[in-house]
């Protein structure tokens, strides 16, 4: 269930009688090109978890907007650094550890990667195996998909389809394109891809795919195969 649906006495009986998993969407506020939102990270990622905590029984609360997305300037983008974006979540881990037997960060951009795993890494060296806090877990949906991620590209623009009526098809363009390339030009401009201002250095219209043949169909079979295979690690 999602916590808007929750109240302060149905919350507390929950607690005393089964200690839910909660998962805490991150995304960002980014570019997506001229045809997604830039709020695409974030509601990408808050369907996910809503989806999840249904299929799990778990509670999905509201999603952190707010992400690291330096590697965009000069494109649109509103970042936070990376120790702010680790307090603050450690502040909310701080806050639940006692109400819920396991608590999921569910990642939604790139550049949250390294430093929801270092928060993991740290949270539960120094909480849960000392002192018997719940457990810290870090996922980043697209690692639950067998098609090849992009950025406002094909998958992005698929799933954005299937839950937000504010895609404008008429504008999608394709970007970079790295079938064909060399292994060593691919991780070259991977590398360059996630440095502060070098995204659009590889991909100048803030595209990484082709999101002309996307669609609503297909967005949907991408959310079935991501919430289930996630359902099959959260449980496991």
């Amino acid at each position: 269930m999602d916590a808007s649906e929750l109240y302060d006495p149905e919350f507390r009986e929950l607690i005393k009688s089964k200690k839910p998993t909660i998962i805490i969407p991150v995304g960002s506020i980014e570019q997506h090109g001229a045809h997604l939102p830039i709020t695409t990270d974030s509601d990408i990622v808050t369907e996910i978890a809503s989806r999840l905590a249904k299929k799990c029984d778990f509670i999905s609360f509201p999603t952190i907007s707010y992400g690291i997305s330096h590697e965009h300037e000069p494109l649109f983008n509103i970042s936070i650094q990376s120790r702010n974006l680790r307090g603050f979540l450690r502040d909310i881990i701080m806050n639940n550890y006692h109400t819920c037997w396991k608590i999921i960060f569910l990642n939604g951009h790139h550049g949250n990667v390294e430093s929801l795993n270092k928060l993991r890494k740290t949270m539960n060296r120094d909480y849960l195996e000392p002192y018997g806090y719940a457990p810290v877990s870090c996922y980043s949906y697209w690692h639950f998909m067998k098609h090849e991620f992009d950025h406002a590209g094909f998958v992005e623009t698929s799933l954005m389809l299937a839950i937000s009526d504010k895609v404008k098809m008429k504008k999608a363009k394709k970007g970079l394109i790295t079938k064909g390339m060399s292994e060593k030009e691919r991780k070259r401009i991977n590398k360059l891809s996630t440095q502060p201002g070098g995204f659009p250095k590889v991909a100048k219209n803030g595209v990484w795919g082709d999101p002309t043949s996307a669609t609503k169909k297909d967005g949907e079979k991408f959310l079935a195969e991501i919430v289930r295979n996630l359902a099959k690690e959260c449980q496991s």
